[in-house]
């Protein structure tokens, strides 16, 4: 049967928190017991190198490498807490989509002003006292841009911790990523005292107790709103938006020098010749640090167009650009070489019909 219990009482079982969050699309996992980490790595996980990715134990339903393995198999839930059900639970933020603003309350000397709301300009005038915590922070970050105290949102999942903080679950816009950061951070934060947990990243599951006491839900409110437009833009301004990396383009093995090879025996147009053969084929080659599904075939049958009209400008012999190709694409993706091939000679065929003349006419 399936569990209907909600995280509305206090310290409800592990198993009913983990379904709980699961069926809200939330993916779990297990949380050390009593402690608010993921347990410790197998011992085989724990003595050898590998991205959690490639990891066996996930494929064989064990919860190595601690929010990698979240899921929301209820089936899969069942069987790690029933196995062991004094586990906690823990949500991992990035496949929820969820940004929590995490607030500390923690007692400890204020730093410089600069650290307080990085990117904005306390000047020494400015009178601090009364300035604690994280509380304190996120509540006048709030009121320079004009916008409600996020702590006292009570449209938005709010969760107490039992050290005195606050969990605040927000949902992130459709296609919007947000990085994780310490409010002590010395590369972005949003303010001192407040966390962000989001990709790459992971939060305790209210209702989950730990040795130090029950996450603990305040309100009615049991959803995340959506992320305010305020916050978004300060996420923004500090660096929080997750935007990918500018491509780098690594030389496709063996090609680039086969292809000036090609272009210098047949002789004419070397430069220009080259220069486009060995453009298209670093597009091919760039796709070995991309996952699948990121445009190989396209970038190859680009190339492989391009590679025709050289070959039919004479500009390149036809087995010297079709070997030339199909070492960018092993390179790329290794063992696809008879899917390569005929995109390769596909691609070629109806480069024929075009002469390309690099510089010149076509």
């Amino acid at each position: 049967m399936k569990a209907t219990i909600s995280p509305t009482t206090p310290s409800p079982e592990s198993r009913s928190i983990a379904h709980w969050c699961a069926r809200s699309g939330w993916p779990v996992h297990p949380l050390a017991p009593g402690r608010k980490t993921p347990p410790a790595n197998c011992g085989a996980c724990a003595t050898s190198k590998h991205r959690p990715t490639e990891c066996p134990c996930l494929s064989s339903g064990r919860w190595c490498h601690g929010f990698h393995a979240a899921t929301t198999d209820p089936g899969l839930i069942d069987a790690w807490w029933s196995m062991n059900p004094s586990p906690g639970v823990g949500v991992s933020c990035g496949p929820a989509g969820l940004v929590v603003i995490d607030v500390d309350a923690h007692p400890c000397p204020l730093p410089a002003r600069d650290k307080l709301l990085p990117g904005i300009t306390i000047h020494d005038g400015v009178d601090l006292t009364g300035l604690e915590n994280g509380y304190h922070t996120l509540a006048v970050l709030a009121a320079l841009r004009d916008a409600p105290d996020p702590a006292q949102d009570e449209h938005t999942l709010r969760v107490r911790t039992p050290s005195g903080g606050m969990h605040i679950w927000y949902q992130a816009g459709a296609g919007q990523q947000w990085l994780c950061s310490s409010g002590s951070s010395a590369g972005r934060a949003l303010a001192w005292q407040v966390d962000i947990r989001s990709t790459g990243g992971y939060i305790v599951a209210p209702g989950t107790t730990t040795t130090a006491g029950t996450y603990t839900p305040v309100g009615e409110c049991r959803t995340p709103a959506p992320l305010p437009q305020w916050l978004a833009n300060e996420l923004t301004r500090t660096g929080h938006l997750n935007q990918p990396a500018p491509e780098t383009v690594p030389a496709p093995r063996k090609a680039p020098s086969r292809a000036r090879q090609a272009v210098i025996a047949a002789g004419g147009g070397r430069d220009a010749a080259s220069r486009t053969l060995e453009t298209v084929l670093a597009e091919v080659a760039a796709c070995s640090t991309a996952e699948a599904g990121t445009g190989f075939s396209d970038k190859l049958n680009r190339a492989a167009f391009t590679a025709g009209g050289l070959v039919s400008a004479g500009l390149v012999p036809q087995h010297a650009a079709e070997e030339a190709l199909l070492a960018a694409a092993q390179y790329a993706r290794p063992g696809q070489q008879h899917r390569a091939l005929g995109i390769i000679r596909s691609g070629m065929t109806a480069g024929t019909r075009q002469p390309l003349f690099p510089g010149g006419r076509t």
